[in-house]
């Protein structure tokens, strides 16, 4: 993405990329009710699976890793990229690096501690919380992550326009992924204090989609640390997303068993995100890796 999006929209192609694997998100509770109307729950994996290895070869067909080699591409669309360093494949400095990014893993954590709780058991929630059938539990899953969808896109445009008007990366990230964090905390309070099927939707769509705002933002800091070891950085920021997915999910569902109630797993993100906004604020994007002096 560092080769293919000029800096100033990097905010952008972060979150239209994202969006889309939440348009994923919310389409998927929907379409798996409607396979399982037709089919069996293994032939409607199949059917995606199918699916997905189709979508890959046409992505290996069409995908250049230079834009330079892409036969689409244009002289004009080149000259607004950066400039692409022929056969050079520098050495990652793992140690300068991780040191670096690490404050953006850690609020990566909180950030996807709640992102995948909403991937995970948003659909159940309502299923059991609230004695729907599947089709309604599936139909409210989706309106929710459907507004995950806008805030990966508004976040990205969002961050993009602060930085053309102010010019500082500080702006551009930090205030977004703070004020993402701390709209989610503000929406998460009314899911677990009041027991009303429309304020829960509401309120869940409207923490999902601040929580989405930060995607976008967070996802471009590495990008504006290490651009030369884009690749690398994003790896490391992301490994705490996935460290969130693998603890937030079975705490969630080792609570829910436990407690017999849906407001204690609930509490968890209500602690996080604040924690999480509290470290975001001390991110420095503007500082890259040359000129970190580590």
């Amino acid at each position: 993405m560092s080769s293919w999006v000029p800096a100033s929209r990097w905010g952008f192609a972060q979150g239209i990329t994202h969006s889309f694997a939440r348009l994923g998100n919310a389409l998927a509770p929907p379409l798996m009710v409607a396979l399982f109307a037709v089919t069996t729950w293994r032939m409607a994996f199949v059917i995606l699976g199918a699916a997905s290895l189709a979508w890959l070869a046409v992505w290996a067909w069409y995908f250049r890793d230079d834009p330079r080699s892409h036969p689409s591409i244009s002289e004009a669309d080149l000259r607004m990229l950066p400039p692409v360093r022929a056969g050079e494949r520098p050495a990652v400095p793992w140690l300068r690096l991780a040191r670096y990014i690490y404050p953006v893993t850690l609020v990566d954590f909180c950030y996807g501690w709640t992102v995948w709780l909403f991937l995970s058991w948003i659909p159940t929630f309502f299923l059991e919380n609230y004695q729907l059938n599947l089709s309604q539990s599936a139909f409210f899953a989706s309106g929710v992550l459907l507004a995950g969808l806008v805030g990966d896109t508004v976040g990205g445009l969002l961050s993009d326009r602060i930085l053309k008007r102010t010019r500082s990366l500080l702006a551009a990230r930090r205030s977004v992924i703070v004020g993402g964090l701390c709209g989610a905390f503000v929406f998460m309070i009314p899911v677990v204090l009041v027991h009303d099927l429309t304020t829960s939707a509401v309120c869940l769509s409207l923490a999902f989609f601040c929580a989405e705002l930060v995607v976008a933002p967070i996802w471009a800091v590495p990008m504006d640390i290490a651009p030369r070891y884009a690749g690398t950085a994003s790896g490391m920021m992301n490994f705490g997303f996935a460290v969130a997915g693998l603890v937030s999910p079975s705490s969630f569902g080792y609570l829910v068993d436990l407690t017999g109630s849906w407001v204690v797993p609930f509490t968890g993100s209500i602690v996080l995100l604040p924690i999480g906004a509290v470290l975001a604020a001390g991110l420095r994007p503007d500082r890259p890796l040359a000129d970190a002096g580590l």
